[in-house]
């Protein structure tokens, strides 16, 4: 069955003489590997600099339910990316957060909003001239919140510990020792304003 989904390339290996596969986080199916053939060939359809971390795509494949690896019908780069193949300081932050994205995402079902966070966060780095230095920390701070395991924070005005087992503020020292004294407590509050002032970055929710 054809499917049409957007997707951001995560990892691709070479496979044969002339083929790839390349693993796809996709707007519709999820975590994917495709195979894509004659991929080196001077004449492909399909080259390899389209099948750089990162790069966003748009995509139509045929999919198979029991399959573990897919093939594409039809691949075009879109949008594609003005300055961070280019950009040093850009690339090099694509690259540290390509790493921690193919190791964190395994789920072969439609994650729809961690496909438009991490997507819009791609297009606002590639756009953006300044205010950098800081992004991929955010960035991950963010993506925990996809992940499952983002710090609650409605004590935190009421707390005086961090329970690291739970990833919650408490008012009271947890029973484990998994927990944050209060004065690191207090710092890692003041770490979390300073991050979140620190870029100002309108990401989808």
């Amino acid at each position: 069955m054809l499917h049409k989904t957007r997707g951001i390339v995560l990892k691709t290996t070479d496979y044969g003489e002339s083929s790839v596969i390349v693993q796809v986080f996709t707007e519709k199916l999820g975590l994917q590997s495709y195979i894509i053939n004659g991929v080196k060939k001077p004449k492909a359809k399909i080259s390899r600099n389209m099948l750089q971390p990162l790069h966003l795509l748009d995509m139509v494949v045929y999919h198979k339910a029991a399959g573990n690896v897919q093939r594409i019908s039809e691949l075009k780069t879109a949008p594609v990316l003005q300055t961070l193949p280019y950009d040093i300081i850009k690339s090099s932050m694509a690259l540290f957060l390509n790493e921690v994205l193919y190791k964190s995402i395994k789920q072969q079902t439609a994650d729809e909003h961690m496909f438009d966070f991490v997507f819009s966060a791609i297009e606002w780095l590639d756009h953006q001239t300044d205010g950098l230095a800081n992004f991929h920390l955010l960035f991950l701070v963010k993506l925990t919140r996809y992940l499952g395991f983002y710090p609650d924070r409605y004590q935190v005005d009421n707390a005086d510990y961090f329970d690291l087992k739970d990833g919650v503020f408490k008012q009271y020292k947890p029973d484990s020792i998994l927990y944050l004294s209060p004065a690191h407590a207090k710092l890692r509050q003041f770490i979390a304003f300073k991050l979140r002032k620190s870029v100002i970055i309108k990401i989808k929710q």
